[in-house]
């Protein structure tokens, strides 16, 4: 599965989409589904319905854009940045939806919001993987009334009625966990095809702490000084420099290539220029295994692009094959191998430096459970 954005790189698609179909005879056959893409915010909702009362329980907007699959998506409850009418609608539309459906028990409908517009990405009649952590913290017992709703009793015989349930005073966020640095070789590029194995929940009073709460939790820590190794594609340079820009602002020395440099020049940014992969040392890879970064930015334009007839210190499973080697894919490997925090995605990026903000400035969270969350016992700080 990939995102184009060119003629030219849905070719490339194809071309190794087909590569890989099964043969018949002398051709090979199969089924190519091209879907329109829409540059939009993510949104996830679960409900429970017994065929005529449907409940929704909450809805979680996603950090990043569309475009990264939604199990590796962080994303927040109740959808702090939505416009109100666009959540009236994402409601109205999924209880029309499981309605016509007929649903019995639980099911998942994602949206995509782009210009002001909730579109539907897709129906699940079914539960999904965000279940257990909007039962948490909306404290709807989700799995329970599904159970009984399929047993044959009615959600208005059980005490609920059609519609949003009200917010929790609270924001929860959702982030991924990845195991990548214990599978030889997968590319930890955020995209389409889900990659994380679990995931960690961050939730306070506020977005900026629930973030901050819940990258300490998926990365142990994060970086507060030090340097950034920055290998930004060409289409996000300008969407990088206020994030960039951030990162100087904390102390922290940005590493970058030639481009990065000269669009950090012409704002103001100091950085270190590096090498790309076979051009000069210290290269990318140098900074990352001689401990001169703690964080690695790194987007692609273009996951079938940009490689390079490069093999020195490729896996042995890619010399094998014969392929070749992408900077970004070497540099995203290197970031893995020594626990480096890697943001492919722009979004990510952005929330992450702000918790190192935040961390930095010292702003103080509250740890109290779920439940004194849920109730509003959690007091706003000053």
């Amino acid at each position: 599965m990939e995102v184009v954005h060119s003629r030219d790189a849905l070719e490339r698609f194809l071309i190794a989409a087909m590569a890989v179909l099964p043969e018949d005879g002398s051709r090979r056959r199969g089924t190519v589904l091209v879907d329109k893409y829409l540059f939009g915010t993510e949104v996830d909702v679960d409900a429970i319905c017994d065929g005529e009362t449907v409940v929704v329980p909450g809805l979680m907007e996603h950090i990043e854009r569309a475009g990264v699959h939604s199990g590796d998506s962080m994303a927040a409850y109740p959808a702090p940045r939505l416009d109100p009418t666009v959540c009236d609608q994402i409601v109205a539309d999924t209880i029309r939806i499981a309605g016509a459906l007929r649903v019995r028990g639980l099911c998942n409908v994602q949206f995509v919001v782009y210009r002001g517009r909730a579109h539907v990405i897709e129906v699940n009649p079914r539960a999904s993987r965000t279940v257990p952590f909007l039962s948490k913290v909306s404290g709807v017992p989700m799995v329970q009334l599904a159970v009984r709703v399929m047993g044959g009793e009615t959600l208005a015989s059980l005490g609920w009625t059609t519609g949003l349930v009200p917010p929790r005073p609270l924001v929860a966020v959702k982030a991924p966990v990845f195991s990548t640095v214990k599978l030889t070789d997968v590319d930890t590029v955020l995209g389409p095809e889900m990659k994380s194995t679990g995931e960690v929940m961050g939730i306070d009073i506020d977005l900026g702490a629930a973030l901050q709460k819940a990258f300490l939790a998926a990365l142990g820590s994060v970086p507060v000084s030090g340097g950034t190794l920055c290998s930004i594609a060409d289409p996000d340079k300008a969407e990088a420099l206020p994030i960039l820009a951030q990162l100087s602002a904390l102390g922290f020395t940005l590493y970058a290539t030639g481009g990065t440099v000269g669009m950090l020049a012409e704002a103001g940014i100091s950085s270190v220029a590096v090498g790309k992969l076979g051009h000069g040392r210290p290269n990318v890879i140098d900074v990352i295994e001689e401990g001169r970064v703690q964080l690695v930015i790194n987007t692609v334009s273009h996951r079938n692009t940009d490689e390079m007839n490069y093999s020195e210190g490729a896996p042995a499973s890619v010399a094998a094959a014969g392929r070749t080697v992408k900077d970004g894919y070497r540099i995203r490997l290197a970031a893995e191998q020594r626990r480096i925090p890697c943001c492919t995605s722009l979004d990510t990026a952005a929330a992450l430096v702000d918790a190192m903000t935040r961390q930095r400035a010292g702003e103080s969270f509250a740890v109290a459970p779920v439940r004194a969350y849920r109730e509003g016992a959690v007091g706003a700080r000053s």
